[in-house]
């Protein structure tokens, strides 16, 4: 049900979705454009030209390009399949409005590809009609029982619990089956009792009985006599897939777990690709993004500027000593959100919900993330990537240092303006909510590519529009 793009897992059904539902768009402005010139046969000469012209393909193809990107922002590709139309017609009406105004900006400066607003509106109508008709039948199809994943995990402890309760609570698109545990000789049973298999029963029989797909590798001590190396290797060699519990969180959270991992994993791994033609590629992404976004923030950043001026005066920004790439200190640039005298006399102190010290400017740009906007200009003097790990300062790095294993790791790349982490988890608070945030930049470390780039920057257009993750 997954495979894997550049080293990031992708599901098979939304990727189907994905497909299905563009097809579905390009469909619609043709549709659109016969029923508005109903009168006239679709190869008749008669009908209008513009129809004809070779970049009427192209004219759809990108309605389908910003209807799928519009979706995507407001997370209709990670849907939950269990809170059925109405949670999608809720989702769907301000993607398709997002949707309309990027096509009339894209229309107005490429007019080539204008179809006229007429034609527009009638074709947001029948899209909007067509999508919900497929959501419809994608959500009964996923419903199916022989699409879930039928896995069996070896293993009954703490690490089991986790791997147990991540399957369970599982709403997307992607569905699983626990059909049981085995418990191991000595193992701590943190697991419902009736899960678990009775002892005496290889492998392989209980896969073929309960017809398992996938044996999921969850126990805390993998060493001795007890664990069953042996039957693993049959049911591999039997077609069964064999995933241990530090890959199924990469797969499933998108997080590697620093509690139960183990250095051979990281070390002999794939990932961690610091080649130079990524650092290339990435280089002018950062440039490439960094650009546009400046281009059309500008506006947003001058009105900014103006509000915090008339707030509370200069300095309309600051700097402040942050940990770059090869743990190399650097000043990064921000607009202004705190009063001038927000840590005067203290110790740096961690953010908060409702911090005091927050000016009402700077709540506003803090939940919009406009507050972030000026480390452009750290991008652009190679400091910063515009993906990557967020920047934290040298008394915070080094705290963590001591306090979290493998920390150190997310400095082996740059920092960035963006990334899973803050698009994936709140604003970080506290050492613990720094830890659940490393996992994530550890997997972003280990499987960065331009296509996760992509994922990421997506998932912040959907952060900013609805506030999420902000303080």
């Amino acid at each position: 049900m997954l495979f894997r793009i550049s080293n990031h897992y992708v599901s098979r059904i939304v990727s189907i979705l994905i497909f299905v539902e563009a097809l579905v768009f390009i469909a619609s402005v043709y549709l659109g454009a016969t029923i508005r010139f109903f009168d006239s046969s679709f190869f008749d000469s008669n009908f209008p030209s513009f129809v004809k012209m070779e970049n009427f393909f192209l004219t759809a193809f990108v309605f389908a390009l910003v209807m799928v990107f519009s979706m995507s922002a407001f997370g209709m590709y990670k849907h939950n399949y269990s809170e059925g139309i109405r949670y999608t017609l809720l989702r769907l009406m301000p993607s398709f409005a997002l949707g309309f105004g990027v096509l009339t900006f894209l229309f107005y400066i490429v007019p080539d590809i204008y179809i006229g607003r007429g034609i527009l509106g009638l074709v947001i109508v029948i899209a909007a009609f067509l999508i919900l008709f497929v959501r419809v039948v994608f959500v009964q199809l996923f419903k199916l029982k022989y699409l879930e994943s039928r896995i069996i995990f070896i293993g009954c402890g703490s690490l089991a619990k986790e791997c147990h309760d991540l399957a369970m609570n599982n709403v997307s698109y992607h569905k699983y089956n626990i059909v049981g545990c085995v418990q191991l000789p000595g193992e701590e049973n943190r697991i419902l009792s009736s899960t678990i298999f009775p002892s005496g029963n290889s492998l392989i029989s209980l896969a073929n009985k309960y017809n398992a797909n996938e044996i999921i590798v969850a126990a805390n001590n993998r060493r001795g006599e007890s664990f069953p190396i042996q039957d693993l290797l049959v049911c591999k060699l039997n077609g069964i897939k064999v995933t241990d519990a530090a890959t199924f969180f990469e797969r499933e959270a998108c997080q590697i777990r620093v509690d139960s991992l183990q250095p051979s994993w990281l070390v002999f791994g794939g990932g961690f690709d610091q080649s130079f033609l990524r650092s290339f590629i990435k280089r002018i992404f950062d440039l490439f993004a960094s650009t546009i976004i400046l281009i059309v923030s500008l506006p947003v950043m001058l009105l900014t500027a103006l509000c915090i001026y008339l707030e509370d005066r200069t300095p309309i920004f600051y700097q402040q000593e942050r940990v770059g790439m090869d743990g190399l200190p650097f000043m990064v640039l921000k607009f202004r959100s705190m009063r001038n005298d927000a840590e005067k006399g203290m110790s740096p102190q961690w953010a908060a919900a409702n911090d005091s010290r927050t000016t009402k400017v700077g709540s506003i740009i803090r939940k919009l993330r406009i507050d972030e906007l000026p480390q452009i200009l750290n991008v652009f003097k190679g400091e910063m990537s515009f993906v990557g790990p967020r920047p934290e300062r040298p008394f915070f790095v080094k705290q963590l240092c001591e306090e979290v294993p493998y920390y150190n790791v997310r400095h082996s790349i740059k920092p960035g303006i963006t990334g899973l982490a803050q698009v994936r988890y709140q604003y970080g608070a506290s050492v613990e909510d720094s830890i659940q945030k490393l996992q994530y930049d550890l997997y972003y470390v280990k499987n960065n590519s331009l296509f996760l780039d992509v994922l990421i920057l997506i998932d912040t257009f959907q952060v900013v529009i609805l506030g999420k993750g902000s303080r």
